[in-house]
């Protein structure tokens, strides 16, 4: 069972695969954006990786990244919990603004995941 450690939080053991959004929600009850439902299209669910930090990326998220600019941050929702990880939830509701952190997302990666 993977341990997720996130910065502020604690350190959780969260089931092996689960999408590193769900954990940190729904294990660490970090209150982690996801605007668009975990879909890789609205980039709230960003974090960064103090430890840990994954090798490979699905294609949205490395277009989605790209296409924003971003560098440093990695998107929750196409993450799975597969390896002990250290992370910064930086995109949380507290502060949004937003009335909630957007639909909950699936259990499995969307859209479905092709690996670079």
């Amino acid at each position: 069972m993977p341990q997720l450690t996130v910065e502020g939080f604690g350190k959780f053991d969260v089931p092996a695969n689960k999408r590193l959004v769900l954990a940190l929600e729904q294990d660490a009850h970090v209150d982690v954006m996801h605007a668009c439902g975990g879909n890789a299209r609205c980039t709230t669910c960003r974090v960064e990786f103090i430890e840990g930090a994954p090798s490979k990326m699905t294609a949205a998220e490395k277009e989605r990244l790209t296409e924003r600019g971003l560098k440093g941050v990695r998107l929750s929702c196409q993450i799975l919990c597969d390896h002990d990880m250290t992370v910064r939830a930086i995109s949380r509701l507290e502060g949004s603004g937003r009335p909630d952190p957007g639909p909950t997302p699936d259990t499995a990666i969307t859209p479905p995941p092709e690996w670079v």
